[in-house]
């Protein structure tokens, strides 16, 4: 059963309050959370909803209602609004939607057209959530360096966006020693401090043309930021709110973190759809992995959201995946093979390293695994590539 929408009432009306919370209920769709006639306590609690429905009383405030409504639906893309008024005249109905209403209703409310305005502001709520849903975050993380964390990250980011031709964003959230520019000889003009001082301006156009496009692709890289400092002011809750709204326009958000346990790195984790854990073959690095899936347990986080992807694998070494597995008690999603010379050249250069050698085996298995983790006709596509059919 899907969960109900929480809504804030605004008015200072009882009598209205009564009877809205009456068809909310009524509705089965939406519960009521709060009601308040202050708009400061009104937008308080909307920023801490990821979804939320707001029913405003225009009637004795109508200009400051009216700029409430405007800097709510700007500022909280998955808020819907209702506006209410005692004098539902014309030119009061057109400028609630154009500053960003959804519907409107006359005081008093009729149960008939509450309802009919709820069902049809439920059903735009929940495809704005479908819509979201298309977009995949994946983060590749292991708590252990030199495992190869930004190289991969770089290269799946590079090749879905080649494959699927759909927008992907790359961000670095490595904030001590981010190498993502680098990898991609990348000089920002713009970076994550920068964004996360800017969320309330940001739309699709804002954001294409903020991050930076590598080359002639639809890869757009946000960089960490230049100074160590900056990162200091960047919460978990900024990380979220980021992703909420990169997700609304990317396909694809390849998320490349430190490698502690720290809050960002956690948050990045926390809220990804599918989460690269990253390791090579040997011992401290294969201990360092399970101690990691033993932390994500602990955290909560869904078993089938955690996939092993072994860096720099060798077919003849002395540790087989097999051993991999038992040790881990999972099975291998992926393993990408080793080959030294081609990574060191692509990074030396500053390139992906399917420009080095497009078909070199470590490039090869970049794009595989990037059609692995896409949409499915892609899935489709490789697994009648590997059978041969």
């Amino acid at each position: 059963m899907k969960q109900a929408i929480p809504s804030i009432i605004i008015t200072e009306q009882f009598h209205t309050i009564d009877l809205l919370k009456r068809y909310l209920e009524e509705s089965g769709k939406f519960s009521f959370l709060s009601d308040t006639a202050e708009f400061s306590k009104a937008y308080n609690a909307i920023k801490e909803l990821s979804k939320v429905l707001v029913i405003v009383d225009i009637s004795e405030y109508q200009e400051q209602g009216l700029n409430f409504i405007s800097k709510i639906t700007s500022d909280f893309p998955d808020c819907r609004v209702i506006a209410m008024s005692v004098r539902p005249d014309v030119d009061v109905v057109i400028r609630s939607m154009r500053v960003g209403a959804s519907d409107f209703l006359a005081l008093p409310v009729i149960k008939n057209e509450c309802l009919e305005s709820l069902s049809k502001l439920y059903n735009d709520i929940e495809n704005i959530k479908q819509k979201k849903s298309k977009c995949r975050i994946i983060t590749v993380y292991s708590n252990k360096g030199g495992v190869g964390k930004t190289s991969v990250a770089t290269n799946l980011a590079f090749e879905l966006a080649k494959i699927t031709k759909e927008d992907v964003a790359l961000i670095d959230l490595n904030f001590q020693l981010g190498d993502v520019t680098t990898f991609l000889d990348l000089k920002p003009s713009f970076n994550i401090s920068y964004m996360l001082q800017n969320l309330d301006k940001i739309n699709e156009d804002f954001l294409l043309s903020t991050l930076e496009k590598y080359k002639d692709t639809s890869l757009y890289v946000l960089a960490d930021p230049p100074y160590f400092k900056q990162a200091d002011n960047i919460s978990s809750k900024d990380i979220i709110r980021l992703f909420d709204i990169l997700r609304q326009t990317f396909s694809y958000i390849v998320v490349d973190t430190s490698g502690g346990f720290d809050s960002k790195a956690m948050t990045a984790v926390e809220n990804s759809d599918l989460i690269f854990l990253l390791s090579i073959v040997n011992l401290p690095a294969l201990r360092n992995c399970q101690r990691c899936l033993e932390f994500f347990e602990k955290l909560g986080i869904d078993e089938d959201k955690v996939q092993i992807l072994i860096n720099r694998y060798m077919e003849n070494d002395e540790i087989k995946a097999e051993d991999v597995e038992e040790v881990l008690g999972k099975q291998l999603y992926w393993k990408i093979p080793n080959n030294y010379f081609t990574m060191m050249a692509a990074i030396n250069k500053g390139v992906p390293v399917s420009e080095i050698s497009i078909d070199s085996n470590v490039a090869q298995s970049f794009k595989n695994l990037a059609m692995m983790v896409s949409d499915k006709v892609y899935r489709q596509k490789f697994t009648k590539n590997i059978r041969g059919v």
